[in-house]
């Protein structure tokens, strides 16, 4: 197995794996992962099955911000920055890698801002074109927040996203 759970057949592990990274390296978090506290970094992969295809989802938190990316291929085509900002409710967005136009990954980064009040960076790479994908994207990610909150929140809180 190599880091992200892909063996190199290029088969993917379907059951949630966590890490948290430390000045020591990497250590296993535990069987439900664990929040990143002080200089800690904590990693979730997990996947799900949408649609006959398999989608998988990596989370890095950091101190004050958040990772997700989202793919069926290991390929990083698009990067967007979300954050809040104290004179609007809407979070400031920008692309920083890729097509500017890709708004699934803007919508998904300014929901999860505003819900974890981080700095929030979303890798959106399904092709998937059907309308109705996103949401269910989403609620694989909703369901994987209840499931496993210290990945998403330092608190332990729950929130819809």
């Amino acid at each position: 197995m190599v880091a992200g759970g892909l063996a190199p057949t290029g088969r993917a592990r379907l059951r949630p794996q966590s890490w948290r990274l430390s000045a020591c390296g990497p250590v296993a978090a535990g069987p439900h992962g664990g929040a990143a506290a002080g200089g800690d970094v904590s990693l979730h992969n997990f996947s799900g099955r949408l649609w006959g295809q398999i989608i998988h989802f990596h989370v890095m938190q950091l101190m004050d911000s958040l990772f997700l990316w989202v793919w069926a291929t290991p390929h990083l085509r698009n990067l967007t920055m979300t954050m809040c900002n104290r004179y609007d409710s809407i979070p400031v967005s920008t692309s920083l890698l890729g097509d500017t136009s890709n708004m699934t990954s803007i919508g998904f980064a300014q929901r999860l801002a505003r819900k974890t009040n981080k700095q929030v960076f979303v890798s959106y790479n399904l092709q998937n074109t059907d309308s109705n994908f996103p949401l269910l994207v989403q609620n694989r990610i909703k369901e994987e927040m209840k499931a496993f909150q210290e990945n998403f929140w330092h608190s332990g809180r729950s929130e819809d996203f």
